[in-house]
């Protein structure tokens, strides 16, 4: 066991393996959160999966509303006084004043190859803009978001299969892993940080509402990746007969469709298990699964069991 005071920031489930692996080789000290949130239909309030963990660790939790102006936080801090505080994907803004307060600094478990992808919203983007690969950076954190200089890194391959979930799941494994392997070099001093080339950077904002609608003048690869990306939450959508339809699994057609529709967002073709739906550049995107107002998630074998021809259909705007 590490004999170094450790604070931990994190939230959502991506955290929860870089907890679990610094309480069992190197001990936490304290974890602060996100406050619990409402959720679900019936509103329950519940605690992040970060604060589950440290509760069942007997691990101090602390939940400031805002980080940056909580005075109880801070000086809890202070009183400990850390040798590192490890952050990871925690969802507010450090501020200066305890970035300065450990002697080993502040450092970021951040799911992207910086400096490509820096924000809130990286495995997303990484999916939505069809990188092929990504990753994990592990930096110093400073003011200015996901700056800091670099002080390790692993990629990780993006494979077609792979929805939001998916690689969630593998970079925070990928994450976990490469903190373990960083953290002694970081407290020995054998590390090399390496500065970020700010030329290099490109942003992947939070993900709004406007960017889950499917816009089916993009390519079929694209609206195949919007699906992905936003696979199991919240969800890539579209209009059908003015209600909204969640597009789930997905398939761009690759083999040359002859199709009697020129406009996009047209369901050109039904078969028992899936519809076809036209995009732009005259690709089209095969569609496995999807969501219908008020309704679960079905398979389109479902969906269509009401025998309804939904061929010439075309997918769209809101109370057409």
């Amino acid at each position: 066991m590490n004999d170094k005071k450790i604070v931990f920031m994190g939230t959502p489930k991506f955290a929860v393996p870089v907890l679990e692996m610094l309480i069992e080789n190197y001990g936490v000290d304290l974890v602060i959160t996100q406050p619990d949130k409402k959720v679900g239909r019936k509103k329950v309030l519940t605690p992040p999966p970060v604060k589950v963990v440290a509760l069942e660790n007997n691990i101090k939790v602390l939940q400031p509303e805002k980080i940056s102006t909580d005075e109880e936080t801070y000086n809890t801090l202070k009183e400990l006084n850390p040798d590192i505080i490890i952050t990871a994907a925690y969802g507010q803004l450090v501020p200066e004043k305890i970035l300065e307060i450990p002697k080993h600094k502040c450092i970021n478990v951040h799911g992207s190859l910086l400096p490509k992808l820096r924000g809130g919203a990286p495995i997303q983007y990484s999916i939505l803009e069809d990188h092929g690969k990504t990753g994990i950076t592990i930096m110093y954190m400073v003011k200015k978001l996901d700056a800091g200089d670099m002080l390790s890194k692993v990629e990780v391959d993006i494979l077609d299969s792979d929805n939001y979930e998916t690689l969630h799941d593998k970079l925070s494994i990928a994450g976990r892993d490469l903190l373990n392997e960083t953290l002694p070099k970081i407290f020995s001093g054998d590390i090399a940080p390496e500065k970020q080339n700010d030329e290099e950077a490109t942003f992947a904002r939070n993900i709004l509402r406007e960017d889950e609608k499917i816009d089916w003048n993009t390519s079929a690869r694209d609206v195949f990746n919007k699906v992905r990306a936003l696979d199991p939450t919240p969800g890539a959508f579209t209009y059908l007969e003015g209600n909204v339809l969640k597009i789930w699994s997905s398939e761009e057609v690759k083999q040359d469709f002859e199709s009697n529709f020129d406009k996009v967002g047209t369901i050109i073709k039904q078969d028992k298990k899936h519809i076809y739906i036209l995009c732009g550049n005259k690709t089209v995107l095969k569609v496995n699964e999807v969501q219908v107002s008020g309704k679960k998630r079905m398979p389109v074998v479902n969906f269509l069991s009401n025998k309804k021809d939904y061929v010439g259909t075309v997918l769209g705007e809101e109370n057409e």
